[in-house]
């Protein structure tokens, strides 16, 4: 009925191996023990296949966030990230198969594996190069489309309220920061009066665009030349990245980047922060 029913057996096959990992412990011990030091089983920087494989043999367990806080920010981390990106990441490129997790310099043992997991995975492979390069081009098609979308918006909303700047999110981009950018050009871009939907053209507006994923939350801001009198564009996004501890990427008067990285031992999270940041813009 839901993504936490599992079947004993893979619940078992996880004690297993959390347990041949550390002989003395049992499941929840274990894996906590070895997430204090990493965010990820497989990988120091990202998620893997590794990771994916492990979160399925734990689906339906209990994780008490208490006394396992490790574990259970592993847990529902990788468990949106497998939904969301099960093959490629959100920059198209594949999720990288990982290693076993090692301790003490030695790496964890494989269990053996069935005849229908091995054909699972033989006939799953990995997406060629064709598909990730498809993947890239899908995503930035939906990104500029929003962007185009957006940027009709806010120059509705200015000529009707006489803004000369607007803060605002956007979703397609999914923290990914050459996206944002690509979707403030969008926005930017010249209306073609022509065309039977119109796109963009809120280039004459200031704006600060946000987008939350799942690793970060990016950060655009443009002034245009007639208001960069008026308006830093650096001292702007500066201001507000740091109200959130965020990380300064590109600095010029006219177009601004940055991000702020997800930190769950903090309590930072991109969906947390981004309407804070926001209400920072406006108020800068």
């Amino acid at each position: 009925s839901s993504r936490f029913g599992a079947f004993p057996q893979e619940v078992e096959s996880a004690e297993a191996f959390a347990l041949e990992i550390y002989p003395t412990t049992n499941i929840m011990d274990a894996l906590n023990s070895l997430l204090a030091g990493t965010s990820y089983l497989g990988s120091e920087s990202s998620v893997t296949l590794e990771d994916y494989k492990k979160c399925k043999e734990l689906t339906g367990t209990a994780i008490d966030a208490k006394k396992f806080p490790h574990a259970a920010r592993w847990f529902n981390h990788v468990s949106v990230l497998m939904e969301k990106y099960p093959t490629v990441d959100y920059r198209g490129n594949a999720v990288p198969k990982g290693k076993a997790p090692a301790v003490g310099g030695a790496a964890a043992k494989e269990q053996p594996k069935g005849k229908e997991e091995k054909k699972k995975e033989e006939s799953k492979g990995e997406p060629s190069k064709e598909d990730l390069e498809k993947a890239a081009k899908d995503k930035k098609k939906k990104v500029v489309k929003e962007g185009g979308k957006r940027g009709v918006e806010i120059e509705g909303a200015a000529d009707m309220g006489g803004l000369q700047f607007f803060c605002t999110s956007v979703i397609e981009p999914e923290g990914d920061l050459e996206l944002t950018v690509e979707s403030m050009n969008a926005m930017n871009a010249k209306s073609d009066p022509t065309e039977e939907e119109r796109k963009g053209g809120s280039g004459h507006i200031g704006k600060m665009i946000f987008s939350a994923g799942t690793e970060q939350l990016s950060v655009v801001a443009y002034v245009p030349e007639e208001k960069q009198a008026a308006l830093n564009c650096v001292d702007w996004i500066t201001a507000v990245l740091g109200s959130q501890g965020g990380e300064v990427k590109t600095k010029d008067k006219a177009m601004s980047t940055g991000i702020v990285k997800t930190n769950a031992d903090k309590g930072v999270f991109p969906l947390k922060i981004r309407e804070p940041m926001i209400l920072e813009a406006n108020n800068f």
